[in-house]
């Protein structure tokens, strides 16, 4: 099959350093390429991958300290798909929804996942208006907001299973990854591990919006002797980060969608303590790989009880639930679908200039 994966330009594929989305697309484009399949991958020059890439761009946009104007490249991103759109058999977006002005007018079968929340009020009325768009959700809950969206499949993220190394000893540190943003609650883990007495790394990044939030909120916390600022980590330094840490702390305060460090952590052995949002009820299992909590208290005797859960069966829940050829397998369901169905639509109302400009 011949399938185009359109990426976001804010980071490389994979990204150096956070970046979820971009990390999803990076896993699911290579094992499409492993099963022979023929991909094209539309992202930033940086990007590394072994299937054919168009690069929009020389350098992702946070990686060029010269670019400012983010739009501009995802308008020439769109420019790019729909001149070469006739050469696949399916397009998949994963770039938001600047895209949705000229995919009703694609030939080409097409399907987005969407990989942020959707409990805007802005959203709802952009959705609203696209809804005919076929998607794809990451997790049941992220849905709530807009059940009656054109939902073609929930597909859980995957990991390569080789990405990660099982690691069967704790470690005796908790840890924290992610990003220092009020929603994620990094304020949370650090009483968490206070109230338990154990030391806590947070390899956290900050971003430019949640700068005034650090400095305010969350610097002041890290004068502790318990608590070790690491900052932001890459790939490579996430074995060793989240394998040797005795649990990861996960207690979000918003709708998350997925949280893809749950199932890294699962991946090297490491039990999550995770808060009672979002898709964390579908990600999780309770008393297996790790503990569900709603509050503080129950945040504390699930570390006390991280002693008894098998770090052998969160690498077995992970392998089984959440590795890349199971995600593939998933995503290439819909494609076949869409293609069989013929979603190709009539072109509303274009002029022969305009229908020639789509088609080319």
């Amino acid at each position: 099959m011949r399938i185009a994966q359109v990426a976001p330009l804010i980071e490389s594929v994979p990204p150096k350093h956070y970046g979820g989305t971009e990390r999803i697309v990076s896993y699911l484009t290579e094992e499409l390429v492993r099963a022979g399949h023929d991909v094209t991958l539309f992202a930033s020059g940086d990007s590394i991958t072994s299937a054919v890439l168009v690069p929009v761009c020389r350098r992702s946009f946070r990686q060029n300290k010269r670019a400012t104007d983010y739009l501009s490249r995802e308008v020439l991103l769109m420019d790019h798909v729909m001149q070469r759109a006739s050469e696949f058999d399916v397009i998949h977006f994963h770039t938001g929804c600047l895209h949705y002005l000229i995919s009703r007018h694609l030939t080409v079968p097409h399907v987005t996942t969407l990989h942020g929340r959707l409990d805007t009020t802005e959203l709802l009325r952009l959705y609203e208006r696209f809804r005919d768009m076929p998607m794809i959700s990451i997790s049941n809950s992220q849905r709530t907001p807009w059940p009656c969206a054109n939902w073609q499949a929930t597909i859980y993220h995957g990991l390569p299973k080789d990405l990660f190394r099982f690691h069967p000893e704790p470690g005796n540190y908790l840890a924290f990854l992610g990003r220092a943003s009020p929603e994620k609650r990094v304020d949370r883990a650090i009483e968490i591990a206070k109230r338990v007495g154990m030391p806590l790394k947070i390899a956290a990044k900050v971003d430019r919006a949640d700068r005034r939030y650090f400095k305010q909120e969350i610097e002041p916390l890290l004068n502790d002797p318990l608590i070790e600022w690491v900052g932001e980590i890459s790939d490579k330094d996430k074995d060793e980060f989240l394998g040797n840490a005795y649990a990861l702390l996960f207690p979000i305060d918003w709708p998350e969608p997925f949280g893809l460090v749950m199932i890294e952590s699962m991946a090297c052995g490491t039990p999550v303590i995770a808060y009672d949002c979002g898709s964390v009820p579908e990600v999780m299992e309770d008393g297996v790989t790790g503990f569900i909590v709603r509050d503080l208290d129950g945040a504390v005797k699930g570390v006390n009880g991280i002693r008894d859960l098998s770090r052998a069966r969160c690498r077995e829940v992970f392998e089984k639930r959440f590795a890349a050829e199971r995600m593939a397998t998933d995503y290439l369901e819909v494609y076949n679908r869409l293609v069989d169905s013929g979603i190709e639509k009539t072109q509303p109302n274009l002029s022969t200039s305009t229908r020639a400009l789509v088609n080319a």
